[in-house]
């Protein structure tokens, strides 16, 4: 068994490389006049896809930044946002567990911690978005399209919280 699973890796067969691109459905009324510095520590996977003979997933964590930024520049949630220093710093931390009950069940859990340059967190926010998958995971659209989905409600989330925040938000980068 671990002769095959070693072949397979090898092969990169069995392998599926996510990479989502959510989409946000356009600009917010809400836009927060700051730009935002993100970064993203990590990404942790947690679920089916680790137990043996199951394929593996790899989501690294610079998609998931690219995503993050895409989605919020897209929204307009931020005057501007990228890793460069800004008037905010954003930090998400982000876990997508997979259960396997029947079909596949994709959760993804985003934490970001909202503050001022060398400065604690003035603001954490939580937000969480799931999707069912189908009952096996041969190829890597049955894991990356359910991932998309449970990304962008997750996204879609956090920046309706974020948005709603706007006037408290602006009152810590005046700082």
């Amino acid at each position: 068994m671990i002769v095959l699973m070693g072949l397979c890796l090898l092969l990169s067969g069995c392998v599926h490389r996510i990479q989502v691109t959510p989409a946000s459905h356009g600009p917010t009324a809400m836009t927060i006049p700051a730009g935002a510095q993100l970064d993203v520590p990590f990404l942790a996977i947690e679920g089916a896809d680790h137990m043996p003979g199951i394929p593996m997933l790899d989501w690294p964590t610079p998609d998931l930044r690219r995503a993050i930024i895409h989605y919020f520049a897209d929204r307009q949630t931020f005057r501007s946002i990228g890793t460069d220093p800004a008037e905010l710093n954003m930090v998400v931390k982000a876990w997508l567990t997979l259960r396997a009950p029947d079909r596949y069940l994709y959760r993804v859990h985003l934490e970001a911690d909202l503050s001022a340059p060398g400065q604690g967190a003035f603001k954490t926010y939580a937000a969480e978005g799931e999707a069912l998958g189908s009952s096996v995971r041969w190829i890597t659209a049955s894991d990356q399209e359910p991932i998309d989905e449970a990304t962008s409600q997750a996204l879609q989330q956090l920046a309706a919280q974020l948005e709603q925040d706007r006037d408290f938000i602006m009152t810590h980068t005046k700082q």
